[in-house]
């Protein structure tokens, strides 16, 4: 059964096929043009917008008297019949039976909807239920809602169940000052940097394939374009992997199949944001510690041997990857275990290395993850070696006692994705309602 709802058709829906059909559509008034003998209304939804054409003569008197009462944002329906014609917009229009208003604005608004004013971010997100309503604002969040789908449908397809892991915890999970305290009774908790660790458990559990679609939390006070207070990601853990190359695979996969739903189903929305979809060929580019010191001193920058990167770094690899592979991603592998959490598997046989890989895209980092320490023992040894509280710590650890499959996973940052894929200038652009140190409203 069909779901009942106002609208017969969103505008999208409409062809010029569809000449002389009845259908009715509900929205809000885009833009309105006048040009005294006929008005041009159009009216937008979710899916686009179509043209309404009231011809003075060929409309009741009744219908154009509530045309006159018409501004723009009102919220309406129309039923009308289409008519094919070249020169509306898409070759079809509607020719109104009936126009009835919802509801209509009581004040100016304070941003324009059109777009044709510049409007600093600020102020756009101030106002930011406004701000969707602009077309190209709101296929931001089109695209970004199909490549979550895309990469879901991959995941459910290879056999992963979906699972919710808590979002309160009772200890930091990677340490450090960077977690949001919250009053939780008479107890101390706070709000979940990474599922990392509640992942590992399920997959010790037995449910060896999972993911996990949530919100994340870090008390970074940054202002940096890339950085925000509450994020989300698509958190994959797997079971009984041979070594973190599996891992890799299994996220360049992921990744390819997200791009091709946007590329499929959203041409409409990249084509407003003047946006193509370019599928990277696999496996992606691996850049590996310690070869990485040697690259970067190549074009100038020094790293002590043993330590991380930064951010100037990330971009002179991304720059060099883009110049000898021709690929705006790649994998960045065997970071030195000391920068890295207690929980990521060091090289066996070069122990100051780890098996932690990040995912790098046009120079900004999208995930972090690996193949993560199983061995009780090991992990022990590790949680002790980072000066971590192994009480604090007991509650996870206690159940690698019991026998553990070797595995690993990654969580991919779903807005820095949507971000770097669009070309986007800062990440609050790609969140609905961003948080972030000064940014609490809407």
């Amino acid at each position: 059964m069909k779901f009942m709802s106002l609208r017969t058709h969103y505008t999208s829906e409409i062809k010029p096929e569809d000449d002389g059909k009845e259908v009715i559509i509900a929205g809000w008034i885009h833009r309105i043009r006048d040009l005294g003998g006929v008005k041009f209304l159009i009216v937008r939804d979710m899916k686009g917008t179509i043209q309404v054409t009231v011809k003075k003569g060929e409309i009741s008197q009744n219908l154009l008297e509530i045309t006159e009462k018409l501004k723009e944002e009102c919220v309406v329906i129309v039923k009308g019949i289409v008519k094919a014609n070249k020169i509306a917009p898409k070759g079809r229009e509607i020719i109104p039976k009936e126009i009835k208003i919802l509801d209509k604005p009581i004040e100016t608004l304070p941003i324009s909807i059109s777009g044709k004013t510049e409007i600093n971010l600020d102020t756009r997100l101030n106002y930011r239920v406004l701000d969707l309503r602009r077309p190209e604002v709101l296929a931001i969040f089109k695209i970004q809602s199909k490549l979550v789908e895309g990469m879901e449908e991959y995941l459910i397809e290879q056999k992963f169940y979906k699972v919710f892991t808590p979002c309160i915890i009772g200890a930091a999970s990677e340490g450090g000052a960077e977690v949001f305290p919250i009053v939780y009774f008479n107890k101390s908790a706070f709000l979940r940097q990474d599922p990392q660790l509640h992942r590992q458990l399920v997959v010790i559990s037995g449910l060896d394939r999972i993911y996990d679609l949530g919100p994340s939390w870090r008390a970074e006070p940054s202002h940096t374009p890339r950085h925000l207070c509450e994020h989300r990601g698509c958190a994959v853990e797997m079971g009984f992997i041979k070594d973190e190359y599996d891992i890799m695979r299994l996220q360049e996969n992921l990744i390819i199949r997200g791009l091709m739903k946007v590329k499929k189903e959203c041409g409409e929305e990249l084509e407003l944001l003047n946006k193509e979809i370019e599928i990277p060929s696999t496996p992606f580019p691996e850049l590996r510690f310690p070869d990485i010191y040697d690259i970067l001193e190549e074009f100038g920058k020094k790293i002590p041997f043993g330590e991380d990167y930064d951010r100037e770094s990330e971009l002179i690899l991304a720059k060099y990857v883009k110049e000898k592979y021709k690929s705006d991603f790649f994998f960045v592998n065997r970071f030195p275990f000391k920068v890295k959490p207690f929980y990521v598997m060091k090289v066996d046989d070069d122990p100051q290395w780890a098996r932690s890989v990040d995912l790098i895209y046009k120079g900004v980092e999208l995930s972090s993850g690996g193949q993560r320490e199983h061995r009780y023992e090991k992990i022990i040894e590790q949680i002790k070696e980072k000066g971590i509280s192994l009480l604090s710590l007991k509650w996870f650890t206690d159940f690698f006692k019991y026998g553990a499959p070797p595995h690993g996973g990654f969580n991919i940052g779903i807005e820095r994705l949507t971000m770097q894929l669009l070309d986007l200038s800062n990440i609050r652009e790609a969140v609905l309602f961003p948080r972030t140190p000064e940014r609490l409203l809407p």
